[in-house]
Parts: C-alpha cells; structure tokens; sequence
C-alpha cells in the first residue's frame, strides 16, 4: 500500500483570536524553516495552497460580549472552513499552519462536512474549552474545542454545519493549564485529558498507546491532529503566546508523532501559535517542521 499522500499546506496568518501581535506570521516562519520540502523529502506530493485572505488591518474590536474580535474570527474561519473542505473533497490530506488556535474552529467545521465520526487529538497546555461565560480573558484562541462540540456563540457554533466533533472523540494530551469552567466541562463531558501529570507518571508510550485505542474503540472515521506549539515546555518552543512551564518534552513529542504516524489513521492536522516575534531564531517554527518530519514517517534508518 503507498502510504504516500498528497498534501495541501493552507496557511492562516490571523492574530484574532487573542491578544499578543505576531502569532498571524506563524505561517510563513514555517515555511522559512523548510515545512514544504521537509515533507516533500519523504515522497508526499506537496502543494502550497497559499495564506486564507485575512484582513489584518481590521480594527480590533470587543463585541456585545467577552468576546474579543468575534467578528473577524467568525469570517476567517469561515474561509478556512470552506478551504478545507474543498481539500478533502479533493482526495487531498489538510495540514493547516496558524496563526492562533482559534483557527482550529474553522478547521474542524470544515473537516466536519466529511466525516460522521471525527477523532481530534488537542496537543495542548491547554484544553481551550471556555466560552463567553467562562473565559477570564475573552481571548477564542481559549474556545475552539468547546465550540467544535457546539458550545458558545452562535455566530462561531453556525459555520458549518452542528457540532464538529462528539465530546467523547475528543483526546487531550499535555494539558496542564485549565481554566475552572473548562475542568467543569471535562467533567460534564467525560473529555479524555492526560495532564503533565499522567505523563510524567505513566510515560509518553503508555499515554499515546490509550490515547490511540480510546479513539479506535469509538470507530472513528477519521482523526485530526490539533498542535499547539505551546504544548511543549518553552525550553523547546519559546515563541508562543502563552507558554506554561512544565510542559511536554521535545523527544516526547517526537515520539508522539511517529506513534500516530504509525497508526496510519491521522486524516489532516494544524500546527498553531508560532509567534516569531516572541521566539529565539526561529527557534520554535524549526520545532513545528521537525514535528512535521516525524508526523508524515520521518525515522533515524
């Protein structure tokens, strides 16, 4: 079987979701670092679809609610959603650059007009589960997950179709910053979140080992791949926005990636919040490349 695929590399350079400047150069700092042909050396046809239009100029605004630039967010992942779709639609695998993790929104959406069973794993300090009642900040780089299965603004809930992804598909890995509304929601719900805690007790192995047979034992029909780059400890990936000590190791997350490499079951993936005005040398998107490598069959032999 030629597990070879055939790539579409749509860039997002919006900074919207949040409050820090720079994360909308993410895309093309990982393109600096050699994204395409990194890829492109392990034998999958790779095709640069460009950035989604983003108007960066737009004003920033607080809307009626705790929610910070909810307009611009809502049409930018619109775009996304459309794109993505399209992508698969055209047999190709999605592999999305940010930009704030609140593009994640228009990801899923798109991805949701594909699949009846989605699988999302969130590589995450955080498990971005707020929404306008819950977010201390307003920030919906903090919301994506909890709108992905429904909740929140309508105006971010309606693009595309119902929720994207059932709360029980759902797998958190590296979590170790959770708001008090979103540890309320993982409850409620029933999120599967291995925290640092988990981690550090069990072993990455062991953890990607469950984390992989909780999603087949629910018949997935597909898995996505959220990065966040803040998901490794900032030794490893300084330029975030919202780094948390503590975090994920950059051999673990080596090995995370070609254990879900192996699986052959990852459909499409994003890599977020590479902030280079924040980063040391292009330090953290060379991390998200090299992460890539391993995602798509990178090895040592």
């Amino acid at each position: 079987m030629n597990s070879h695929k055939e790539i579409s590399i749509i860039g997002v350079p919006a900074d919207f979701g949040q409050s820090r400047r720079g994360v909308d150069m993410g895309p093309s700092a990982i393109r600096y670092a050699g994204a395409v042909e990194r890829i492109q050396a392990l034998g999958h046809i790779v095709r640069d679809e460009g950035d989604i239009p983003v108007d960066m100029d737009a004003p920033r605004e607080v809307s009626g609610t705790n929610l910070k630039n909810l307009k611009a967010v809502t049409e930018g992942n619109r775009k996304l959603a459309d794109q993505v779709s399209e992508t698969v639609r055209d047999g190709r695998f999605p592999l999305v650059l940010g930009g704030d993790h609140s593009i994640a929104i228009g990801t899923l959406a798109g991805l949701n007009e594909h699949y009846s069973n989605l699988g999302v794993i969130w590589y995450d300090a955080h498990t971005d589960l707020n929404t306008a009642e819950t977010s201390p900040s307003g920030n919906i780089h903090g919301m994506p997950l909890a709108v992905a299965m429904g909740l929140g603004h309508g105006d971010l809930t309606s693009i595309g179709s119902g929720p994207k992804v059932k709360p029980e598909n759902i797998v958190v890995i590296g979590a170790r910053s959770i708001d008090p509304g979103e540890r309320e929601l993982v409850r409620e719900k029933g999120i599967r979140v291995y925290t640092m805690h988990e981690i550090d007790r069990d072993g990455m192995t062991a953890i990607m080992q469950d984390a992989i047979r909780y999603l087949e034992e629910r018949g997935v029909d597909g898995v996505h791949l959220s990065l966040d780059l803040d998901g490794l400890d900032p030794l490893y990936t300084p330029g975030v926005g919202t780094p948390v000590q503590g975090g994920l190791s950059y051999r673990e997350s080596h090995l995370a990636m070609e254990m879900l490499h192996s699986t052959g079951r990852i459909t499409s993936a994003e890599f977020v919040e590479v902030n280079p005005i924040l980063d040391e040398r292009n330090k953290t998107a060379d991390v998200a490349v090299g992460l890539m490598g391993s995602l798509f069959g990178e090895t040592l032999i």
